[in-house]
């Protein structure tokens, strides 16, 4: 559970501490800081932010460095243990001295991401996540590494060595592809120079299609009481096999064309006989498609719970201004099964029998 949180130089923020109890609001207009607030908190989550992947953006203009550090009673511990996690960020340089550009610790001793990433779970549900199930596949192979990055050491270092791996790879294919090109005729990938990045590229693309799979079957057999529905996935199988398959087609585009950086799902909805399922992209309205997402929200917190034996914090960002009142109130009622954080532009969108137990706020 989130006791506090200290940031320094962080966004808006230059120096402030805010403490949580079991259920808190943070209220304001917009640009007033409340989503500066709770990146800071998913930052201690997964040691990266949810807005940018360029980690000095979170450093406030003009500074050199950016600390968060989060104070935590870590019941799954032991009884009234304390956690203590925090996060540097530097732009090269720290206390005049040249720096890695993130840094955390777990208790004071220095850690890297991959084993400070599952310490704090919690879950992230915002407006934009609806983008999930509208728009690119990206989204959809992004939530599924936010769920199993949460609580799988091996996925995280399955998914770093396979990023890693996968650009070297498209490097010697562009390389071969422009070869080609001067000599004016095409070219095979050349074994000696691809087997190494080509063992590296199936073996962590297997595990990392594997643990989805693990998930999206999970999802499946999950009770719904939310909305009823289905994850079909769409995994792109990678192995020798269908590498020397599509070898003359990836010269020709410079690009790996296999493996789970182009995995994609669908979330499929019942028809009223349940006899039949529809693609709530295409067949759904907007309000279903906002309970498909709420729904796999809930299933990320019981699947995480039921690994690390943690019930995750719940964010909730700006939602009541996006939902009607019937949405709303399915989701009030997850409020009490964990540890909540809620964010709003108006005090009076939530019901005021919910306000008298929360913490607020204000900015």
């Amino acid at each position: 559970m989130l006791k506090s949180i200290s940031l320094q130089n962080f966004r808006s923020y230059k120096k402030q501490e805010f403490s949580f109890e079991k259920t808190t609001l943070i209220v304001g207009p917009n640009t007033s800081g409340k989503t500066n607030l709770i990146e800071a908190v998913n930052l201690l989550s997964t040691g990266k932010s949810f807005r940018t992947d360029k980690d000095p953006q979170m450093i406030g203009f003009g500074d050199d460095f950016a600390r968060v550090v989060g104070k935590f009673d870590d019941f799954s511990a032991g009884s009234g243990q304390t956690l203590s996690l925090e996060v540097i960020l530097t732009n090269g340089q720290y206390m005049g001295v040249k720096s890695q550009y993130k840094k955390f610790t777990v208790n004071g001793v220095p850690r890297r991401r991959v084993d400070f990433a599952s310490n704090f779970p919690a879950v992230l549900f915002s407006p934009q996540d609806l983008e999930i199930i509208i728009e690119s596949p990206s989204l959809r192979r992004n939530f599924l590494d936010e769920v199993l990055e949460t609580v799988d050491r091996d996925y995280r270092i399955a998914v770093i060595s396979y990023q890693k791996a996968l650009r070297q790879r498209n490097a010697l294919l562009e390389k071969t592809r422009e070869e080609g090109r001067r000599l004016g005729k095409p070219l095979a990938q050349r074994d000696k120079d691809f087997e190494y990045w080509d063992k590296l590229v199936i073996e962590n693309g297997q595990l990392i299609t594997q643990k989805r799979a693990e998930f999206i079957e999970y999802f499946n057999n999950l009770e719904k009481n939310i909305f009823d529905c289905l994850i079909k996935y769409d995994e792109s199988v990678i192995s020798k096999e269908r590498l020397i398959q599509y070898e003359e087609e990836e010269v020709m585009a410079g690009v790996t064309l296999v493996g789970p950086h182009r995995d994609d799902f669908s979330v499929l909805m019942f028809n009223s006989s349940r006899s039949n399922t529809h693609d709530v992209k295409f067949y759904g309205s907007r309000g279903q498609q906002r309970l498909a997402i709420l729904q796999l929200k809930i299933a990320q917190i019981k699947f995480v719970e039921g690994i690390l034996s943690k019930t995750p914090v719940f964010i909730m960002d700006d939602i009541f201004s996006e939902l009607d009142e019937g949405h709303i109130n399915l989701i009030l009622e997850q409020i009490d099964k964990q540890q909540t954080i809620l964010t709003t532009t108006h005090e009076e969108f939530v019901p005021k029998k919910m306000l008298k137990s929360m913490k607020i706020i204000s900015f």
